[in-house]
């Protein structure tokens, strides 16, 4: 394990930089590698050991780190013989060894994954595809059936699991092929060459392609992979994983982390207390990621004795929304189980804090430490231990695809401005306390309130809106949504329920408004910006 000797702290003009000095000797440097390295590397190491069950199957398949490898090679020859370096494959699945494969497959064939949330309607997958310029799709033949995927002139291949769908191609024909070894071409460079597009719900505007480098993710693995600390992988783990891969929490703090450690995977499609409390017994699950709606509903089970009282459960991590300290501790109480907070951004490949179970260094309060090789300064605040968290380190994104304004306004001198305002106490312990920003955090899912709105005004009867976060003990935020209607109608609940659903019809179901709240007239500023401060008093 060694500190990176190139790594060179400089003072900023403004406050000095916050660096707590606990993780940095831990840290081993992954200078050179890609995805793909790591996870074929672990292949061989740990060949007939158990990498993934999917329970998405019946009965659950499971695959060995050595039929993994296989797998992963065989799919990447197919996309190479269809597909050049640097074209972008998306990815339409719920969680399951499909979705794994594919994803490893396109980084070794030298193509870019953007995944998508298999929740989406037609209009978001469009979005997605169109905007990033996907050349592929590979999805499962049920997501696609109702839906049109004309107007997309990239997009040349469909790729289909299970259910067949006009004009696509057998996804399993694919792997029917000898193996592809890893290619390198003399300007493949980790630092710049992408794994992965992502797309990120801003603040203002449709969502954003984060540009996630192959750099970026693999020192994000080994920042947190912290041996020298009680709650990281180690390939005795056998990890139960709800939460969908497609997003920056599954994919880069469960999948590529547990297969680097040699641990084993268990994939639910999404979440259900009962098949995750049965599948605790029957894998001997020893990690959960989790987000705390969850943690509260696993809470509410043990109340209930609907929990097992015996499990093997070493710990589980919190993480995409802030924790209630008071839910972590019954939590902890009720099962047993010590819960870790981390904190990061889909921008930040994507953590940035950790926090610690070690009894002595525990803060449920906290999202904890910086990982190593993180620096962070607060910007804006009466002191220089409050402000705006601004933080930079070599996990941190390219940049949006295709959008330089975007990222010039979060990346300015190396350095990203995350809207969360952050306390540090004098041990080097962060604390979130406000959110510059206005997503809206359901569940852990981020709402861009500007997407929603975009979509309700296409409704003939609204002249005007504005969505807000209301808070809510059990998802965190209910996104409520205040409307104006035209022509000095009146609202009425059926008209409500009426602009709910069509919302609904149009964006995946989370996005939803749970609350409409008629009005006449949204609180704007001078340059017409909405003043959501005003509405949220409202709520």
């Amino acid at each position: 394990m060694i500190e990176n000797p190139n790594h060179e702290i400089t003072q900023p003009r403004s406050h000095p930089i916050l660096r707590p000095p606990a993780r940095r000797a831990l840290y081993r440097d992954p200078d050179g590698l890609f995805v793909h390295d790591v996870v074929l590397g672990a292949c061989r190491r740990f060949g007939e050991k158990l990498a993934i069950v999917d329970a998405s199957k019946v009965p659950s398949q499971r695959i060995t780190y050595a039929e993994y490898g296989d797998l992963v090679e065989r799919l990447a020859a197919g996309l190479s013989s269809k597909f050049e370096p640097g074209e972008v494959i998306g990815i339409f699945l719920f969680n399951s060894w499909e979705f794994a494969v594919a994803y490893h497959a396109a980084t070794l064939a030298r193509c870019i994954p953007t995944l998508l949330n298999p929740s989406y309607r037609e209009r978001e997958v469009h979005y997605q595809l169109g905007n990033s310029g996907a050349a592929a799709l590979v999805t499962d033949g049920t997501l696609i059936k109702d839906m049109s995927l004309s107007g997309l002139p990239k997009l040349r291949n469909v790729f289909t699991i299970r259910q067949a769908a006009l004009g696509a191609e057998d996804f399993a024909q694919m792997l029917r092929g000898p193996g592809l070894q890893a290619r390198r071409a003399q300007d493949d460079d980790p630092h710049h060459t992408l794994a992965a597009l992502p797309y990120s719900s801003g603040t203002t505007g449709l969502p954003k392609g984060v540009m996630l480098s192959h750099s970026n993710l693999v020192t994000n693995v080994y920042q947190f992979l912290s041996p020298g600390e009680e709650s990281t992988y180690t390939q005795d783990d056998v990890a139960l994983c709800c939460l969908p891969l497609y997003h920056i929490y599954g994919l880069n703090v469960v999948l590529n982390p547990v297969f680097a450690a040699g641990a084993t995977l268990v994939l639910m499609p999404r979440f259900d207390q009962e098949r995750l409390c049965s599948l605790i017994r029957e894998e001997g699950a020893t990690f959960m990621p989790l987000v705390p709606p969850l943690v509260n509903c696993l809470s509410q089970a043990a109340e209930q004795g609907q929990f097992p009282h015996e499990h093997h459960i070493r710990y589980a991590k919190s993480g995409a929304a802030p924790l209630a300290p008071e839910l972590a501790r019954r939590f902890t109480e009720l099962t047993g189980i010590r819960l870790r907070q981390g904190y990061g951004m889909t921008e930040a490949s994507p953590v940035t804090h950790l926090g610690y179970i070690e009894r002595e260094l525990y803060r449920p309060d906290s999202i904890g430490q910086a990982v190593a090789l993180t620096d962070c300064r607060l910007e804006g605040g009466e002191s220089a231990n409050a402000g705006e968290l601004v933080m930079r380190g070599p996990q941190m994104m390219l940049g949006y695809w295709n959008a330089p304004e975007a990222t010039a306004s979060v990346l300015r001198d190396g350095w990203y401005w995350s809207g969360d305002i952050a306390t540090v106490d004098a041990d080097g312990f962060y604390h979130i306390v406000d959110r510059v920003k206005e997503m809206i955090k359901y569940k852990g899912f981020p709402i861009a309130p500007a997407e929603v709105e975009a979509v309700l005004l296409e409704h003939p009867m609204v002249r005007d809106c504005g969505l807000v976060g209301k808070r809510d003990a059990d998802v965190g935020e209910l996104p409520c949504a205040f409307v104006v209607l035209r022509d000095n109608h009146t609202g009425n609940p059926r008209l409500a329920d009426e602009l709910c659903n069509y919302v609904g019809e149009r964006l995946t179901r989370y996005k939803q408004p749970r609350e409409i709240r008629f009005v006449q007239a949204i609180p704007r500023n001078p340059s017409g910006k909405i003043l959501r401060r005003k509405l949220r008093d409202e709520v």
